[in-house]
């Protein structure tokens, strides 16, 4: 295998930060943090860092295009490192998950996220994988567009920072034994109690 290519889907902005959308910038940060790499550069509308996780030499990239515009950037990085679909993984927020819980999937449909529509649309396959990370539905009548615009609750924090660890384990194993394995161990709902 070649060079792997992992993309965490959010908003660009200190506004943005926080905001339930923005999971899949979390836990790329996390994993970078974690093997003391630094997104120090702008490539194709997206910050990247590049090193090696599990043996794998790995790109990580935080598109800064807004979420809905996310397949841009994904599809030039995609074609400049020449990465193979199986090993471009895509980590986004998932409104019909409860917060805190991960399914890690080898491919499948946008499920209604746009920036995952997006990059669908712009690599015409949906034969990546993906991890999603749940962040729950919207209480009562309120638009799920707003809702995936608002910061975790202050009792979500401990399952969410958890959960991002998690996310990171998930990716680690991804990499160095591969998607079943990963799957198999990883998927599931959150296993922090408030």
């Amino acid at each position: 295998m070649g060079k792997y290519l992992i993309v965490g889907l959010g908003n660009p902005g200190r506004e943005y930060q926080s905001n339930r959308h923005n999971v899949g910038f979390q836990v790329v940060d996390h994993l970078a943090a974690r093997h003391g790499l630094a997104f120090s550069k702008l490539q194709a509308k997206a910050f990247v860092t590049s090193g090696h996780i599990a043996g794998r030499q790995v790109i990580l990239a935080k598109p800064q295009s807004y979420m809905n515009l996310s397949g841009g950037p994904v599809a030039s990085l995609h074609k400049f490192y020449k990465t193979e679909v199986e090993c471009l993984l895509v980590v986004c927020d998932d409104l019909d998950l409860p917060v805190g819980t991960l399914r890690l999937r080898p491919s499948g449909g946008s499920g209604g996220q746009k920036g995952m529509k997006s990059i669908i649309e712009r690599l015409g396959s949906e034969d990546f994988p993906r991890l999603r990370i749940g962040i729950d539905r919207p209480p009562g009548q309120m638009d799920p567009a707003a809702y995936v615009l608002r910061d975790f609750d202050k009792e979500q924090l401990p399952i969410i920072q958890e959960t991002y660890s998690r996310a990171a384990d998930a990716i680690e194993t991804w990499l160095a034994d591969g998607i079943e394995l990963a799957m198999s161990h990883h998927n599931g709902p959150a296993t922090f109690d408030i």
